[in-house]
């Protein structure tokens, strides 16, 4: 019963492709191999692989299927780019849909699908774990948008970005005091604020310890002066000694060599003496009054040189090793395009900052038309020179965990995944430390699109058994789904 019902199945395709036969013959001339078939075909705009010989529905998303011109039969010439034209060994095709099923052949499934070329590189190349070879055709690698750039050496350098805040000189802050006891008579510097130059008197101050001084070493003058005319040796020398040891008494109490000339010339004890600055700056601090007693506790006035600030820059932990003493250093304004300061790093803070995690660092910079003000913020970057080193652009690494990927563009539509290791961060980019060399292009956009892929591709490589124990697949008309 079996062996008639096979019989009558064989007959009736026989008669159906002869009729087929004789009904083209009676048409016109029957459709040269390798062209399309005449019979149209229908498909799904949504969903290609449900394909019909007659307009209908597609069952999953309800849109009209939509005619399409089918691709010359299978068993024609492949196209070069499957067929190795390029010099790649072609091993085998595998089917699209179960990559278990190979042919030696073109040919496509029962869905319409085409077979896809498995080449010998694609297998045996050289490839990151978990990733395979990726072939694309240009027609898809401009519709994905796919860029590769050389590899290049290049003089690298690294660029930290940081704020940092503006801080006076420590070394250039002066506090005025008096080293006797005294009272303020007038105040030449009357506010806060108050620029003052070198030598520049800062207040009057009238002492009776002062005064008596001047006194002594008047009276001295005239002692000198009388013993010098007796004759005497010895009594010469020691007028001298009494007016050196006066006018050193003077000089010890800070009284100005102006001042002393001024009392040698007139012979008058000045009531008052002036207290003058001894650097160029800005009155930062000022306690003194017109009138109060002072003694040599008290600090009259704060005095600050900006003529160089420091900038206190904060430095993550984990870019300290690129900063060292010595380094250059841009300062700017976030507010005022166009300027910058250039300073060097002085010193960097041994101890670190556990609620910040940041550690100091000081550059100095110069400020000659105090633009720079204390407590002001400002940006800093610090350029450390890496040498010459091979540059990756930063759009084309991938991280994929602690490894890092690019994908070399082989030409002819190969890309291939590389493992490399990377150096310090510069702008763009990065400095390679090997995976790569001098001359090889990587790919810089598309990239995640391209990983998907060869992930995906690893990952049916690895399910798909050796291709000689596959079955393979005996071509054919292709199916059609209805």
């Amino acid at each position: 019963m079996k062996t008639t019902t096979r019989t009558a199945i064989a007959l009736l395709g026989t008669a159906a492709l002869l009729g087929g036969v004789v009904v083209a013959c009676r048409r016109g001339s029957a459709p040269a191999a390798g062209t399309a078939s005449a019979t149209p075909l229908y498909r799904c705009p949504m969903h290609p692989t449900y394909v019909l010989d007659h307009p209908g529905q597609c069952p999953i998303c309800k849109m009209d299927l939509v005619p399409f011109e089918p691709k010359p039969a299978p068993g024609g010439t492949p196209p070069p780019s499957l067929a190795g034209g390029s010099g790649r060994k072609l091993l085998y095709y595998r089917s699209p849909m179960d990559p278990e099923v190979h042919s030696p052949v073109p040919r496509r499934d029962e869905m319409g699908m085409d077979y896809v070329p498995v080449y010998e590189d694609e297998v045996n190349g050289p490839v990151v774990a978990g990733r395979a070879m990726v072939a694309i055709s240009p027609e898809r690698r401009q519709l994905l948008g796919v860029r590769s750039e050389p590899v290049t050496s290049r003089h690298l350098e690294r660029t930290i970005r940081t704020v940092g805040r503006v801080a006076m000189d420590e070394r250039r802050v002066h506090h005025v005091h008096t080293k006797y006891e005294a009272y303020v008579e007038h105040l030449y510097v009357n506010f806060v604020g108050q620029q003052v130059r070198r030598g520049e008197p800062l207040a009057a101050l009238y002492s009776p310890d002062l005064v008596a001084t001047q006194q002594e070493y008047l009276l001295a003058l005239r002692a000198q002066q009388q013993l010098g005319e007796g004759g005497v040796a010895s009594a010469a020398q020691g007028g001298r000694d009494l007016v050196q040891a006066a006018r050193q008494r003077l000089l010890f109490w800070d009284m100005a060599p102006r001042d002393i000339e001024l009392l040698e010339r007139t012979g008058q004890v000045s009531r008052t003496v002036n207290l003058y600055a001894d650097l160029p700056g800005f009155v930062i601090g000022k306690t003194a009054v017109h009138g109060m007693r002072v003694t040599p506790a008290d600090t009259l006035f704060d005095i600050a040189d900006l003529s160089t600030v420091w900038i206190l820059a904060d430095i993550y932990e984990s870019d300290l090793a690129n900063v060292s003493v010595g380094m250059t250093a841009q300062t700017a304004l976030p507010y005022q395009a166009g300027r910058s300061w250039t300073g060097a790093v002085t010193y960097v803070n041994p101890i670190l900052d556990p609620a910040t995690r940041t550690i100091k660092v000081r550059v100095e910079v110069p400020n000659q038309d105090t633009a720079l003000k204390p407590d002001m913020f400002v940006d800093v970057q610090l350029q450390r020179d890496l040498g010459s080193q091979l540059f990756v652009p930063e759009s084309a690494v991938l991280r994929s965990g602690e490894r890092r990927i690019v994908f070399l563009d082989r030409g002819d539509g190969r890309l291939e995944p590389c493992e490399i290791a990377l150096g310090d961060r510069v702008e763009g980019g990065y400095a390679v430390l090997s995976g790569l060399t001098d001359g090889d292009r990587v790919v810089t956009s598309a990239n995640f699109l391209i990983d998907s892929e060869s992930s995906l591709k690893a990952a049916l490589s690895a399910m798909t058994p050796s291709p000689s124990p596959a079955p393979v697949a005996q071509p054919g008309p292709p199916a059609h789904r209805h």
